[in-house]
C-alpha cells in the first residue's frame, strides 16, 4: 500500500520545460519527445507527480535522444498528488486500475500511428501499471522502477522481458520482495528477466533525485542506464 516514501521529496512542476511538446495521444495529454523518424516508443508511466516533473520530462528527452519515441501522459487528468491532500483519498480517483484501463487507449493509439514496437517504463505508482500491461502481448518489454503496488501474482503473469530496478531503501518493495520477484521470474525460462537492488538509495530516486546531489544522480543516471540497455535489447 501507499506510504510516505510515495510522496517524500516532492518535484516542482513545471509544464513549460523539457524539449518535447504536449499532445493528446489515445485520449490522454502526453509529453512527447521523439527521435526523427523511429518506429520504436516507449511508455513512461510517472510517479504519482505527473508528467510535467522536471526529472521525469528531462529522462524522456534522453531516451528520445538514443532512438525512440516517448510520451509519458497525464494519467492523473490534470490531478498529479499534492502533499497537502491524504494519499489515500487522492488514490480513490487515481487508482493503478484506471491507470491501467487509460494506458491501453495509448498503446493502440501507438500502434495504428505505425509503431512496431512498445516498451514501458513504470515508476512507483507507474509499476503497477507498467506490470498489468506486461501481462498481456500488447508490449514488447517493461521496465518496473521502484514499483508500488506490484504482487507476486503479478509478476507470475508477466508475459514479456521484464527489468526489476529497486531501491535497498524502500517500504513499499523491500529488498526481500524483490528477491521473491527474481526467483518467480528466475523460475519462468521463457521470459527473460533482471532484478537489480540498488544500494543506499531510497524508494523513487530514479525520478526525485537532486540533481545537485552528485551521488543521487549518479545512482539515478545507472538506473537510466540500465533501463535504456533493456529497452535496446527488447524493443527493436
Amino acid at each position: 500500500m501507499a506510504g510516505p516514501q510515495c510522496c517524500s521529496n516532492p518535484p516542482v512542476l513545471n509544464p513549460s520545460n523539457g524539449q518535447g511538446n504536449v499532445e493528446e495521444l489515445g485520449g490522454l495529454k502526453a509529453y512527447i519527445s521523439a527521435s526523427p523518424n523511429s518506429k520504436l516508443a516507449i511508455l513512461l508511466v510517472t510517479d504519482a507527480f505527473g508528467y510535467e516533473a522536471p526529472n521525469l520530462r528531462k529522462l524522456a528527452d534522453k531516451v528520445a535522444a538514443v532512438g525512440f519515441y516517448v510520451v509519458a501522459p497525464d494519467f492523473y487528468h490534470g490531478e498529479p498528488f499534492e502533499r497537502s491532500k491524504a494519499v489515500q483519498k487522492w488514490l480513490q480517483n487515481h487508482s493503478p486500475d484506471k491507470g491501467y484501463e487509460d494506458a491501453k487507449p495509448v498503446v493502440e493509439a501507438l500502434k495504428s500511428k505505425g509503431f512496431s514496437a512498445i516498451g514501458v517504463a513504470g515508476f512507483c505508482w507507474g509499476g503497477k501499471v507498467a506490470v498489468e500491461l506486461a501481462k498481456s502481448s500488447s508490449i514488447q518489454a517493461a521496465v518496473l522502477c521502484h514499483p508500488t503496488f506490484v504482487t507476486l501474482d503479478d509478476i507470475k503473469g508477466v508475459k514479456v522481458p521484464i527489468a526489476i530496478l529497486s531501491a535497498e531503501i524502500d517500504q513499499l518493495t523491500p529488498p526481500a520482495l524483490a528477491k521473491q520477484f527474481e526467483e518467480i521470474l528466475d523460475a519462468q525460462s521463457e521470459v527473460d528477466s533482471y532484478v537489480e537492488i540498488f544500494p543506499e538509495v531510497v524508494h523513487g530516486w530514479t525520478l526525485r533525485y537532486d540533481a545537485g546531489d552528485e551521488a543521487a544522480a549518479n545512482s539515478a543516471e545507472e538506473a537510466h542506464k540500465k533501463m535504456l540497455d533493456w529497452f535496446s535489447k527488447y524493443v527493436k
